[in-house]
């Protein structure tokens, strides 16, 4: 087993799978609950699935779908999307998900993590903070339901929701989503040093290395989506996953 968890990390919209770049140009890629099936045989140490438009479309959770997802689901699985009170919480994971991860409604209101966590435990509680560059190149708090940059800076943000009650961060460099151009190592370096909970770095991966990479930065697991949807000149819709004894050995952390 690895002591640096590798996450599969599945966009939903309209109960389809679908795959962006840069938070842009969604294009559907197949059946959510098939390619579940695929990584249930393959052994993923965990699964994120994330309807990107609901808090955008101020939609509640597709509760029947989580539940369907979670009753194909035989790895530790992680929801988001639409989740705006700790009766949807109670919902979802009612449904057998295992964590919640929360962003537009822990901006809006930090209060809610701590309700989540109070009762269920910070564990399982992740918010998710996505990250991109303004027009100078400098790193801003990006909330992605408004599609608007933040003045408050992340370091700040990190700390706010960790003392909400957060037990992860989930960081994810927009910037970076769907292009296979690798993590932004400093990104997680800088989002490790303010946190002291497990941060998933999300957003770039196109290799085994870039995993290595992410873990020494500081990284306590790396999340990927494009990287485990194969990615030829069509994009053709199949899912894949490296084998585990490769993950072994590039990231030299076998417990």
């Amino acid at each position: 087993m690895l002591k640096n968890r590798v996450i599969p990390t599945l966009l939903l919209q309209n109960g389809g799978l679908i795959k962006t770049r840069k938070f842009k140009q969604a294009k559907y890629v197949g059946d959510a609950v098939n390619a579940i099936r695929i990584f249930n045989e393959k052994e993923v140490d965990e699964l994120i699935v994330l309807d990107i438009y609901a808090s955008r479309e101020n939609r509640r959770p597709d509760f029947e779908t989580i539940g369907r997802i979670a009753e194909e689901c035989f790895m530790p699985l992680c929801y988001g999307g639409g989740v705006g009170s700790l009766e949807d919480a109670s919902r979802i994971y009612q449904c057998g998900v295992e964590k919640i991860s929360l962003q537009t409604a822990a901006l809006r209101n930090p209060g809610l993590v701590t309700e989540i966590a109070q009762k269920y435990g910070s564990q399982a509680v992740t918010v998710s903070i996505d990250v991109k560059k303004d027009w100078l190149g400098r790193r801003k708090v990006y909330a992605s339901a408004s599609g608007k940059l933040l003045k408050e800076p992340l370091d700040a943000l990190l700390k706010r929701m960790v003392d909400a009650g957060a037990g992860e961060v989930l960081i994810n460099a927009v910037d970076r989503d769907g292009d296979l151009c690798g993590y932004d190592v400093a990104l997680i370096a800088e989002a490790s040093h303010h946190v002291n909970v497990p941060v998933i770095a999300c957003g770039g991966a196109a290799s085994l290395d870039d995993f290595k990479k992410a873990v020494d930065a500081g990284a306590s697991a790396v999340a990927a989506g494009a990287f485990f949807v194969f990615h030829g000149p069509h994009r053709a819709v199949l899912i894949t996953y490296p084998k585990y004894e490769e993950l072994e050995q590039t990231l030299g952390v076998k417990s």
